[in-house]
């Protein structure tokens, strides 16, 4: 009943474990769990989520995972619950091997905080390994003449389960020769040993069986058997002897195979075959036995295999020595492995970023590595760093985790991407160093705006362009990427002249060309104000504006346009005076003429292109002046007619004429009597305009007639107070520039009085209009009120200076001339006999 009760408590052990390794807090910075060995994969190990201080749903939400640095997988997280479980089945033994508490460390990761937490799991011994022995059978010589009380040292079990599921006893088969004894040894081991209890008789009995059984704790109990044959020798009184009961040793991990550890010696006095002794190892641990060789022969301890001070750092050995004759004694080898730095340091990025903003603030974190060596001592001492020069640093946080955060504001567009060397070195000697290397990109951010090459520009343009034609190319160039870097113009919104811009210029928002809307006119405008803004496609975007000013070219595109003398709208000819009496050079009138084009386009040039008599006009080339060329001689006709032609110098030239008539006479009369050869206009409209003149100069003749009765009026009244008459003077000194034909004698007549002869017959008879005569009357202010006949002879006379204030004094002779029956002469007789219409007939002339 007791041990049933034993076995009940050894069994609440287990949960109890299990309920107080959940039960540990953070306060120690570390999580403690314990889990027993041999479970399922998903066995319950604890509520990690709770002792993180999270919710079952925020482990997956916040990142939290196990960091794995390259060994198997042990546990895992379950995402829904939050807890910790094993991810499949965990062997103790083959873990921990022979320590006595088999700790397991993992780390837990938080991504979302970067925050490490340590977790210690405690694997928990169950009884699933019986003791064992390495031998099938023990054979044990014993010398007839050995005394009751002797001791012979029976093999040694081994159970690699821990505590109170290890090894505990030993039982030997019942026997009248032989009890057993189980001796502790110094590192807590129980070793058997078989006593004689009462003296042998080889005669009687040559070899005795018994059975070896050992014993665990566990429930239920495991136990392993070895048979154990005694064989009685004859006599053999000494037994080998060693020259240390303990030997020690330490030896360097870095030996190589073959290499002698030390010599064991034990010596036996005994002759012959009973004097010699051999070696073998009687008691040692299962690594050792792959690890060390002994000679059998000579003792010597050799190095089998590569040693390891990481997996094993201490090696306890039993070495007998056995004569000939079956005596035998043990002695005990330590071998202490020192280390020696032959292991570079680890760098594990447990999390790192491919890439970073380069406006991240300074402190940003990069990634987070862990750095460890298995060297112990100075050798497992390890420092990491990165090479000088970088914006970034170093900062060592829990355990040897290390952060990599940024130590100054970044820039994109000096460097794209850093190729970042960590570096992890310990401090033995010599002194081993490990290098990883992490790309890290940095990410565009929109911190430049587009630049153009120029703040201002200038283009030019030809007028006269065709509409859609490209302008000019800007180009601005932005320094960040992608979409940060996408350039797109536009036109700041201008008016000209009332319009607005964008009915001119146009601009592609992709390649920042210039395009004509319409076709520009120098002569509206010479030069365009720009203003074009590149915008890049950043959040938020980022702009530059520039000024572009847009120069209109010239062409020459306009006629020259004569001002001077100007056509007539009724179609009729201009005509120029030029007396006979002229010198050369004498000016007879000057053509007057513009271009609205610029430049050399409107430098204008004045040629005579055509004159009825060649030699006798010239004009000047550049101020247009009509001069003669030489003196007048009788011979020259009386009407000469000019074609004058005025070009530009642009490219083709353009060019425009002029004809002018110019009359060559002394006195009116003489050009009257030479307007019948001027041809009238063809025009099939001039009847229609006749009438219209006819009823023009009629109502001027009714207005003219009132005046002149009111002017008799008062003329009456003082007609007995003066009767002076004002004498007039000739044409003498009116400049011919303003003197006009027949058809274009209205203008002249409308500004001058002048000496003109009115009868067909003979040229005698003039009418002398008094000087001054002002612009639109009919007649002069010395108007006659008589009603006369048109029709003037020289019979018909009154002494000069005696005519009357209504008179029309005629060269020394005064006559009266009625307005009607002068319009009826002049329409019926002068101008029918001249041949010429009604149309080009002249009120003031007959006034």
């Amino acid at each position: 009943m007791a041990n049933q009760s034993q076995r009940l408590d050894r069994r609440a052990l287990i949960p109890l474990c299990i309920f107080l390794g959940t039960l540990l807090t953070f306060g120690t910075g570390q999580i403690r769990y314990s889990v027993p060995e041999e479970t399922d994969k998903g066995f319950f190990v604890g509520n990690i989520s709770k002792d993180l201080g999270l919710e079952p749903w925020e482990v997956a939400e916040r990142g939290v995972r196990i960091i794995s640095r390259g060994q198997s997988q042990l546990f895992s997280l379950n995402p829904r619950g939050g807890s910790l479980v094993t991810a499949g089945r965990i062997d103790r033994e083959e873990l921990c091997d022979t320590m006595p508490s088999c700790m397991l460390n993992l780390e837990i990761l938080v991504e979302e905080t970067l925050k490490i937490y340590g977790v210690e799991v405690e694997v928990l011994d169950i009884n699933d390994n019986a003791p064992s022995f390495q031998e099938e059978e023990i054979e044990i010589k014993v010398s007839e003449h050995t005394s009751p009380g002797s001791r012979f040292p029976l093999p040694s079990a081994r159970d690699p389960d821990a505590g109170m599921n290890s090894l505990q006893s030993y039982q030997l088969s019942p026997s009248s020769y032989f009890s057993l004894q189980v001796r502790g040894g110094t590192d807590g081991d129980k070793n058997p040993e078989l006593v004689l209890e009462e003296g042998l008789d080889r005669e009687k009995e040559a070899s005795h069986h018994l059975l070896l059984t050992a014993l665990d704790g566990g429930d239920p109990v495991r136990k392993g058997t070895v048979p154990i044959r005694v064989v009685v020798l004859d006599v053999n009184d000494h037994i080998p002897k060693f020259t240390e009961s303990v030997y020690r040793v330490s030896i360097p991990e870095n030996l190589s195979s073959g290499t002698r550890v030390l010599v064991v010696n034990a010596s036996d006095p005994d002759e012959g075959i009973n004097g010699e002794v051999m070696y073998s190892f009687r008691k040692k641990q299962s690594k050792a036995s792959e690890i060390f060789q002994l000679k059998s022969q000579t003792g010597e301890v050799l190095v089998g295999k590569p040693l390891d001070f990481e997996k094993y750092r201490f090696y306890e050995m039993e070495i007998q020595g056995q004569d000939g004759g079956g005596l035998l004694s043990t002695t005990t080898l330590l071998i202490t492995v020192e280390d020696v730095n032959d292991n570079a340091p680890e760098i594990t990025v447990t999390s790192a970023s491919n890439s970073v903003p380069e406006n991240s603030p300074s402190g940003t974190v990069i990634a987070l590595l862990n750095v460890q060596d298995q060297d112990s001592g100075e050798n497992g001492q390890v420092s990491c760093f990165i090479p000088s020069g970088l914006p970034f640093k170093l900062e060592k946080t829990y355990g040897n985790y290390y952060k990599l955060i940024t130590n100054s504001e970044l820039d994109r567009e000096q460097v794209e991407s850093y190729n970042i060397t960590l570096i992890a070195k310990d401090q033995g000697s010599p002194p081993l160093s490990t290098e990883t290397h992490l790309l890290l990109k940095v990410a565009d951010a929109n911190d430049n705006p587009p630049v153009f090459s120029s703040s201002s520009y200038s283009a030019y343009i030809p007028e006269n362009n065709p509409r859609g034609s490209s302008i000019f190319s800007v180009t601005a160039i932005d320094r960040d990427s992608r979409e940060n870097a996408q350039v797109t113009y536009s036109l700041a919104e201008y008016t000209i002249q009332g319009t607005p811009l964008s009915s001119y210029v146009s601009i592609n928002s992709d390649t920042g060309v210039l395009y004509a809307l319409q076709s520009f006119d120098y002569e509206q405008f010479q030069t365009l104000q720009l203003g074009v803004t590149a915008s890049d496609n950043g959040d938020p975007p980022l702009s530059s504006n520039i000024s572009l000013t847009l120069f209109v070219l010239d062409q020459n595109d306009n006629t020259p346009e004569i001002l001077y003398p100007s056509l007539p709208t009724d179609g009729s000819t201009g005509v120029e005076l030029a007396p006979r009496s002229a010198e050369p050079g004498y000016l007879v009138t000057k053509v007057v003429a513009v271009d609205r084009d610029s430049g050399q386009n409107a430098w204008l040039s004045y040629r005579l292109l055509k004159a009825s008599e060649p030699g006798l006009f010239s004009v000047g080339l550049h101020t247009g002046e009509v001069r003669t060329a030489r003196a007048m001689m009788d011979k020259d006709a009386l009407k000469q007619s000019l074609v004058v032609t005025v070009q530009d110098h642009g490219q083709p030239p353009l060019s425009a004429t002029v004809k002018l008539t110019v009359a060559v006479a002394d006195s009116i009369p003489e050009v009257l009597e030479d307007l019948v050869s001027l041809e009238s206009p063809a025009n099939p409209d001039e009847s229609g305009l006749t009438l219209y003149l006819v009823v023009a100069i009629t109502a001027v003749s009714c207005i003219f007639l009132i005046f002149v009765v009111v002017l008799l009026a008062l003329k009456l009244r003082r007609w007995h107070s003066s009767r002076l008459l004002q004498a007039a003077s000739g044409l003498a000194g009116v400049p011919p520039s303003h003197f006009v034909g027949v058809d274009g004698m209205r203008a002249f007549l409308q500004t001058y009085s002048h000496e003109v002869s009115l009868t067909a017959d003979s040229r005698k008879s003039h009418l002398i209009f008094p000087q001054p005569n002002y612009a639109d009357t009919l007649i002069s202010q010395e108007s006659c009120g008589k009603s006369e006949p048109l029709l003037i002879t020289e019979d018909s006379t009154t002494v000069l200076g005696k005519c009357e204030p209504t008179d029309i004094q005629v060269r020394d002779k005064c006559f009266c001339l009625p307005v009607v029956p002068v319009l009826a002469q002049v329409l019926e007789g002068t101008f029918v006999e001249l041949g010429m219409k009604i149309s080009h007939s002249k009120v003031p002339l007959l006034c």
